[in-house]
């Protein structure tokens, strides 16, 4: 029954507008600004670089795809704006975006305008417990996260720990999965529960009541310029407890701003690196973003934005540009997709399927080395 309803939709799509020739649209949200601009610099060149090939090899069904692009500023009130600017611009769906709280905001609008929305750094739980149906994305959630934040926790053997988040809806849900999860398992104390103000250049004042619990590991659950302001300062202070950090820890102007001395020594939990992912068609691709870039993507969200393009190309390509058959086809027909970062599948409520998180520690010379497992 699926190789014919899959046969009558690509019939279907023969008589789409895609195979008149007509531009195939399809929407980016990035943070091009902004405090998290590198990421959306990344995704942006990620999911042209993407498009260029698809058009290279005659478009989808005939048809050229075209990327339209809207800057979040990464911020909650611009992505708002960007969202209603790309519902009225012609796409089927849209790719976007990094940070939890930004695609939050946009999430009412593009559920409204009935289209299909791709997150790719957007790990918090909530997103996916509202009901929409066209919602989907390429990255984990934080409650995995939390697993495996738990799991490292205890394999280190500390017993004194301290959380430290930012307040915002990403940084909040993992730590209070890791706080759950360190409750239930009643092997550590947790000595610190609190939250910085992100964007600070001085944190000397919340550093000072960190060492005063003793904790023997912080667990920052906020993103990369925060984690490396943090170790810069306690560098600084010459206290040196280690510390571990989430998945938004992950991009190398960690070490751009920290410095090398003073993150080396961090671990952060994460999906692999760009350079770690081993499918021949990744290894490919990143040569031939190195090739044209003449450097690597600074993370991994930005190479899961660019499964979400590839996604979206394999819906369209079956089922045409409708929006709701677009979301039918990912949630039901598309199984173990091979994409950048590994086979994709998703269940009824549009998250990812599948174990993606893997532990890193920041060498020497500032590079992100893979933990054995």
């Amino acid at each position: 029954m699926k190789k014919i309803f899959l046969i009558c939709l690509g019939l279907i799509c023969l008589l789409n507008s895609t195979a008149l020739g007509a531009a195939v649209k399809i929407g980016l949200m990035a943070p091009l600004t902004g405090a998290y601009a590198s990421e959306g610099a990344d995704m942006r060149r990620i999911v042209e670089l993407l498009a260029e090939e698809v058009n290279k090899a005659g478009g989808i069904n005939g048809a050229k795809v075209e990327i339209v692009v809207q800057d979040d500023g990464s911020d909650a009130r611009t992505a708002a704006l960007a969202a209603q600017r790309l519902s009225t611009s012609g796409v089927c769906a849209v790719i976007g975006t990094y940070g939890s709280a930004v695609t939050e905001a946009s999430q009412n609008i593009y559920h409204r305008n009935g289209i299909v929305q791709i997150a790719t750094g957007s790990t918090s739980i909530r997103l996916s417990e509202k009901g929409y149906e066209r919602f989907f994305r390429t990255c984990p959630r934080d409650d995995e996260q939390g697993v495996v934040a738990v799991d490292t926790l205890h394999k280190m053997g500390h017993r004194q720990v301290a959380i430290l988040h930012d307040s915002t809806a990403y940084a909040v849900g993992l730590a209070d999965e890791i706080r759950e999860g360190l409750r239930k398992g009643g092997r550590t104390n947790l000595v610190f529960y609190n939250a910085l103000q992100p964007n600070e250049r001085d944190y000397s004042a919340v550093l000072t009541r960190l060492k005063n619990t003793n904790p023997e590991v912080i667990f920052f659950t906020g993103y990369y310029p925060e984690a490396a302001m943090l170790r810069r300062q306690m560098r600084d202070m010459g206290w040196n407890v280690p510390m571990l950090g989430g998945d938004a820890t992950n991009n190398t102007d960690l070490v751009k701003i920290g410095g090398a001395a003073a993150v080396e020594g961090f671990y952060f939990i994460s999906p692999p690196m760009p350079a770690d992912l081993d499918s021949q068609s990744a290894k490919d691709f990143i040569k031939s973003y190195q090739d044209k870039y003449k450097t690597m993507p600074s993370s991994i969200w930005s190479v899961i934005a660019g499964d979400a393009f590839k996604v979206l190309v394999a819906a369209i390509s079956s089922v045409g540009t409708e929006p709701e058959k677009i979301a039918v086809y990912l949630h039901k027909y598309l199984e173990d997709f091979d994409g950048l970062t590994g086979k994709i599948s998703f269940d009824d409520k549009g998250d990812r399927v599948g174990d993606l998180y893997r532990l890193y520690r920041v060498g020497k010379q500032g590079e992100f080395v893979l933990q054995p497992r």
